[in-house]
């Protein structure tokens, strides 16, 4: 589960956590170390696409000031393809529609095996608008995590093969 209350953290003078500290805990719990054994994008893992989205994600709030929740952002980043299957074998069809359905099997997945709460689980299912067309951002956090997964994936699909 994750952790939302009850813990010590190291806060900065502003109160907030850095955005590697907040990282780091969702990245050492063992269900989100599974993610290292499924590939995303060419040699690119589904772990480490998702900690460099959690990251271009980081680096839009602060540089264009937007001034969304650091911990709900990353978390949402972190765990947006937490759908944990390897969409490149067949699988009998399913895997044919993995681009309309993981967003959902990553929400349900990060709900029930993490606990994350409805803001999170919203950018989770949002990141993959406008594929599915009904799943629209409709927090900053998700907006910054769709934008984000774009530039990420498209990276990865040109320059990583």
């Amino acid at each position: 589960m994750l952790k939302d209350t009850g813990i010590k953290r190291n806060l900065h003078s502003d109160g907030e956590e850095s955005a590697e500290e907040i990282l780091d805990e969702l990245c050492s719990d063992p269900e989100v170390q599974k993610m290292k054994q499924y590939r995303q994008h060419g040699r690119v893992t589904t772990y480490e696409h998702c900690r460099s989205v959690a990251r271009a994600s980081e680096r839009i709030n602060r540089s264009l000031h937007l001034h969304a929740d650091t911990r709900t952002l990353l978390t949402g980043a972190m765990l947006h393809d937490f759908y944990l299957y390897d969409w490149h074998e067949a699988d009998g069809g399913s895997h044919d529609w993995h681009g309309f359905i993981h967003a959902g099997t990553a929400r349900q997945n990060a709900v029930s095996r993490l606990g994350v709460k409805e803001k999170v689980a919203h950018v989770i299912e949002s990141h993959m608008w406008p594929l599915n067309l009904t799943r629209i951002p409709k927090s900053r956090e998700a907006w910054i995590v769709c934008v984000a997964d774009k530039y990420v994936s498209l990276k990865e699909t040109l320059f990583r093969r």
